[in-house]
């Protein structure tokens, strides 16, 4: 193997325009940890923000004044090529997927810690697992956190929950649309309607753009859980549409250049004080629920949607396709 590798780097904060193809040093596994050579990288809503070291809120963790991580990406499908120390479950020449720490599937090798990967099942293309970590897993955990459990039936006493998802085309939403009606919901779904055929196809029974049909035409009640993803909705108005007992999950990470989604959130718990039915959604890698979401690929029951796939060399449109905003399901960079 060679010493050094081609990745898409950009040592200071700033738009996808100024990502540039460069030579950095292969990286080498350390305790816990695996190579991969990269074949597939998903991107998502996340790697602009850091990309752009927005909200500054996170930049004590990603780097104050230029970014801990260069190369973005952190969703990864690839082949195990070299482990380190006290590697358990792992091995060289396996085709595995997981998520990364801060960044780095914009290269041809990057290091992931062994506990964070998981097989890919035969029949799954990297390109699909590789939507799966971060976005799949961030629905599947909205889902679970708003009580739309995996039993027939949905939420505990309601037949058939209806649920409503906002900003259902774009990454998480179509995993979402397509995971609550999986656990027996009545999917309803805000999304552009140049994008209402397809977010049927995935599930939902009803869609409408909430930007062009106000919730405020919506009578109260109408909702037993709510899955927020595009942001923008006041709190007040999203807590009267979901019955008593229901639950509004904040998926979005939507706010101020300076402080984020942390007052958004602050504001969901003040006002679920004595009810707890705001609830902020953070996300974590876990390796039971992408396991999970790879079942259900390789069965057919969840499909990942790829707007596009970009050739390594073109990861930097990619990232400025990404940046530019609307995008429908999943943005994918193929391995070098």
């Amino acid at each position: 193997m060679n010493r050094s590798m081609k990745a898409w780097s950009r040592e200071t904060y700033g738009s996808a325009d100024g990502v540039a193809l460069e030579r950095i040093p292969v990286p080498v596994p350390g305790r816990g940890e695996v190579l991969l050579r990269v074949r597939a990288t998903a991107l998502n809503a996340g790697d602009v923000r850091l990309l752009l070291g927005d909200p500054l809120l996170v930049r004590p963790v990603f780097g104050m004044t230029r970014p801990k991580y260069p190369v973005r990406g952190i969703e990864v499908a690839g082949t195990v090529v070299a482990v380190g120390p006290d590697v358990v479950g792992a091995e060289i020449g396996e085709e595995v997927v997981g998520e990364l720490v801060g960044g780095g599937g914009l290269g041809e090798y990057v290091t992931v810690p062994a506990s964070r990967l998981v097989p890919i099942p035969t029949g799954v293309e990297p390109e699909a697992a590789a939507c799966l970590p971060v976005a799949g897993g961030t629905a599947w955990q909205a889902l679970d956190l708003a009580g739309l459990g995996i039993s027939e039936g949905g939420r505990s006493g309601v037949a058939t929950p209806r649920v409503l998802i906002i900003g259902a085309s774009g990454g998480v939403g179509t995993f979402a649309v397509q995971l609550a009606a999986l656990r027996g919901a009545e999917v309803w779904a805000s999304c552009r309607d140049r994008n209402a055929p397809l977010i049927e196809q995935l599930g939902a029974v009803r869609t409408f753009d909430h930007r062009e049909s106000p919730l405020s035409a919506l009578p109260d009640g109408r909702f037993d859980v709510i899955i927020d993803i595009a942001g923008g909705i006041p709190l007040r108005e999203l807590k009267r549409l979901v019955v008593p007992g229901g639950s509004v999950v904040l998926v979005t990470g939507d706010g101020g250049h300076v402080l984020g989604p942390l007052p958004r959130m602050l504001r969901a718990v003040f006002l679920s004080i004595g009810s707890r039915n705001i609830r902020p959604l953070a996300a974590s890698p876990r390796a039971e629920v992408l396991a999970k979401l790879l079942e259900l690929v390789a069965e057919g029951r969840v499909v990942p949607v790829i707007e596009r796939e970009y050739p390594f060399g073109q990861a930097s449109t990619a990232l400025a396709r990404l940046e530019a905003g609307h995008t429908v399901g999943k943005v994918v960079v193929t391995g070098s």
